[in-house]
């Protein structure tokens, strides 16, 4: 039995060589995402929608404006970002500045190459805060005492 053994090579009993393997979920990226756009002034995430509010969703599942891809094979990453963005200010030289800080941070965090940052651009924000509902409709109640008042 022993002399079976004596004849099979040595280097088919070699063992494979070691895989290692690294899995990064989307939601480690969209925090890293959140992060730099916290340094960056004049720049702001997408709100979540009403339904999100009514279904509770919280922390990253809420998340709105940031996707990710991955490709396993060239070990890199893509991202896009849905922004808004401060009236007035230079949408070219914020979109290099995203996108600089965000490929900095992931290559630095995670050691994938990142492969693209897509910026889009989806809306103004306005200088002045837009006044609530409410706000408007006691201003238009207080405006009608005085008229009404002033009419006597």
């Amino acid at each position: 039995m022993h002399e079976q053994f004596k004849e099979i090579d040595p280097k088919e009993l070699k063992l494979p060589d070691t895989v290692f393997v690294r899995d990064i979920e989307s939601r480690v990226f969209q925090s890293v995402v959140i992060k730099c756009l916290a340094h960056i002034e004049g720049v702001a995430l997408l709100e979540g929608n009403l339904i999100d509010h009514l279904l509770g969703r919280e922390g990253t599942e809420r998340i709105k404006g940031v996707h990710v891809e991955q490709d396993q094979k060239n070990h890199s990453v893509s991202v896009k970002i849905e922004i808004n963005v401060a009236h007035g200010l230079s949408i070219p030289e914020k979109a290099e500045e995203i996108q600089t800080k965000v490929s900095e941070e992931i290559t630095r965090l995670t050691g994938l190459h990142v492969a693209c940052v897509h910026v889009v651009f989806k809306s103004l924000i306005p200088e002045h805060p837009i006044e609530t509902e409410e706000a408007c409709i006691e201003e238009v109640k207080e405006e009608e005492s005085e008229y009404s008042s002033a009419d006597l």
